[in-house]
């Protein structure tokens, strides 16, 4: 049975992406801040903050123990906050960088330290067309994920000979907590700039996921995939 590692798996697309994974044969080890929403034989929980180092090498250690290696890795977890940027306080960057930059860093490097063994693995990180498309009040969210994609560029050449694949998708927005906040005006206007002009979906998001984790797919590698047709 192949494993796949899922960050942010209580809710929303991580909770989605959990369940379907489960539902097409896979173990799959999730992880949240707080305790699991998800109830299935083959799913393991890890409480835990994706930023907290000795945590992530502690998960790493048990699914070693259990599993013996790690087939993929979906760094879905990530925050955000719509502030212009006179108005941002320090701590809220400070949380920001390290659950969507350092959070996503640790699982690269600890998972693929498992994947390392099959010669084999994919890993798809998660970003966001808030920086392709320079949003206003979104500065440090998308700087956060701009550096997610030097992250999954770099980490696609460094990989490569462990037989690991590494690349990113930018969903649109979709309805999930994370753009619960945001005015209706300032969704529209994004929605406007898209060459699909409509919201995403989790399946939008689960295809291109697909996509990147078949067989098939083993020369794709350092790319970045926005949905809706954003550039």
């Amino acid at each position: 049975m192949k494993t796949i590692v899922i960050t942010g798996t209580r809710k929303g697309i991580g909770n989605s992406l959990a369940e379907h994974y489960l539902a097409e044969g896979w173990q799959v080890a999730g992880c949240s801040r707080g305790e699991s929403s998800i109830a299935h034989a083959n799913y393991r929980h890890f409480a835990l903050d994706v930023a907290d180092e000795s945590a992530i090498t502690k998960m790493a250690r048990a699914l070693k123990s259990e599993f013996g290696s790690v087939n993929a890795l979906l760094n879905n977890a990530g925050i955000a906050s719509m502030n212009h940027a006179l108005l941002t306080p320090g701590e809220t960057v400070s949380r920001i960088l390290n659950t969507n930059v350092l959070g996503t860093f640790l699982f690269c490097r600890e998972m693929a330290k498992l994947m390392r063994r099959a010669k084999a693995g994919r890993i798809v990180n998660f970003t966001t067309v808030a920086h392709p498309l320079d949003l206003e009040g979104e500065s440090i969210y998308a700087a956060s994920k701009a550096a997610v994609e030097s992250l999954t560029r770099i980490l696609a050449r460094e990989f490569a000979e462990l037989g690991i694949t590494v690349n990113a998708i930018g969903p649109t927005p979709i309805d999930t907590d994370l753009i619960r906040g945001v005015p209706s005006e300032k969704m529209d206007a994004l929605i406007q700039r898209q060459a699909i002009r409509r919201k995403g979906t989790v399946s939008d998001v689960i295809n291109a996921v697909d996509f990147y984790l078949r067989p098939e797919s083993d020369f794709i590698t350092g790319q970045v995939l926005y949905l809706g047709g954003v550039s």
